[in-house]
């Protein structure tokens, strides 16, 4: 809405992060795939060094600890530094986003002639629509792609409001649905709630 297209944030968050911690790599995971579906798609930041050790509780100490943290050259940060799990779900979010290379440059495009953001509010595209002005949790990337983050721990579904006046396809099971009211969808870690607009043909399963 500021007119600012070409914009990100660091995966992972620039600072802070336990490479070898379950809830990080959940979180990695769902904060790569808002990246995916971001104008610039990037890994970056520095997490705790892999050799400090850790408190009981797993916690970094950010006391006595603190220049070891901020002068260590940091923990790998790699999409394959966090065990073949996660490095297998990163890959295919990566083939996601080469996939989605023409897509995002045709949506550039639009937004350098007319001014569109590529990522925007749901009430950007259908303000006759009261409920989705009050949506926060979801967005539309480019014209044709509505994406609903999964932003709650150890979560696997998710509710996703599709706005009315337009028929909406759920991008991983061809399901297809009419606006103006939410879907329960399935969410499995490396598969964010992605839907099609009306007929558009945008290749996010391989």
């Amino acid at each position: 809405m500021s007119g600012i297209s070409w914009w990100t944030t660091d995966i992972g968050g620039f600072f802070d992060g336990i490479g070898k911690s379950p809830a990080f790599r959940e979180l990695l995971v769902r904060w790569f795939e808002f990246g995916v579906f971001s104008p610039i798609c990037r890994l970056h930041g520095v997490r705790i060094p892999d050799a400090l050790p850790l408190p009981n509780d797993g916690v970094p100490s950010y006391g006595s600890d603190t220049f070891a943290i901020f002068t260590d050259t940091g923990g790998a940060n790699e999409v394959w530094s966090y065990g073949e799990e996660v490095y297998a779900i990163l890959e295919d979010l990566l083939a996601l986003r080469e996939r989605l290379r023409p897509y995002v440059m045709r949506e550039m495009k639009a937004y350098e002639t007319h001014g569109d953001p590529l990522m925007r509010p749901l009430f950007y595209e259908f303000p006759d629509d009261p409920k989705a002005w009050t949506i926060e949790d979801s967005y539309l990337f480019g014209r044709d792609l509505l994406v609903a983050l999964v932003t709650e721990p150890d979560a696997r579904r998710r509710e996703v409001y599709l706005p009315r006046g337009a028929k909406w396809t759920n991008a991983w099971s061809g399901a297809v649905h009419e606006g103006g009211a939410a879907v329960d969808v399935e969410a499995p870690l490396g598969r964010p709630p992605v839907f099609l607009r009306d007929e558009a043909r945008v290749p996010i399963k391989d």
